[in-house]
């Protein structure tokens, strides 16, 4: 992998880069609750993410629901979000993914693949991705300290060929491990943590936070 001040290829900068959150999740670890309606600093996951994606610099932003899907059309605010219904979400992330990935709007440059229950990436990482396409890459991907993590960021050339590999709870995995010596490793340990909400004990040491 190469860092992202050693990228190439074309640069994203005049296309917008599109968010895609994926939020589909039944939250089976947690009890059944949906992931997407879990409580984090006073409102649903899903407002936080978006939030987090909106003040990264992502305009666009598209969330593809699952679990509960109607009550989070009901009940979360999500002004201005392409809302995206995957009926496949038990099947795993994949199917998520590539529901996302067919409803981008056409001349997308890129999408920014952020995972509902991720509260500890920040607005700053997600810009970090973002200047990295800017810079040229077309893969990229949040680390910390040197491993990756999330948020990753998919230029369109690859939307295919992620969507094609993304079975089960893979997501875009088949895709990155396919083109590991592309992938722009953008370094966000010092701005963000790459840990997920999957058990009661995350959710209790998030709300301790």
């Amino acid at each position: 992998m190469r860092d992202s001040t050693g990228t190439r290829g074309r640069t994203g900068g005049e296309r917008p880069v599109a968010a895609l959150v994926l939020a589909a999740g039944g939250g089976r670890r947690l009890g059944g609750r949906p992931k997407a309606l879990i409580r984090y600093r006073g409102r649903p996951l899903v407002e936080h993410a978006v939030a987090v994606v909106r003040a990264g610099g992502c305009a666009s932003v598209t969330v593809v629901l699952g679990a509960a899907g109607e009550q989070v059309r009901s009940t979360a605010h999500l002004p201005g979000c392409r809302l995206v219904s995957n009926p496949q979400w038990a099947g795993g992330m994949g199917s998520s993914l590539r529901a996302g990935l067919a409803a981008l709007a056409p001349g997308t440059s890129a999408a920014l693949v952020m995972l509902v229950d991720t509260p500890g990436v920040t607005p700053a990482a997600v810009a970090r991705l973002l200047a990295a396409h800017r810079a040229g890459a077309e893969l990229a991907a949040a680390g910390y300290e040197g491993r990756r993590g999330h948020p990753v960021l998919i230029g369109a050339r690859h939307f295919a060929e992620a969507a094609a590999g993304a079975t089960g709870d893979s997501g875009a995995r088949a895709l990155l491990a396919a083109h590991a010596d592309e992938i722009a490793l953008v370094e966000c340990a010092d701005i963000a943590v790459p840990d997920d909400l999957d058990t009661p004990a995350d959710l209790a040491r998030w709300a301790a936070g």
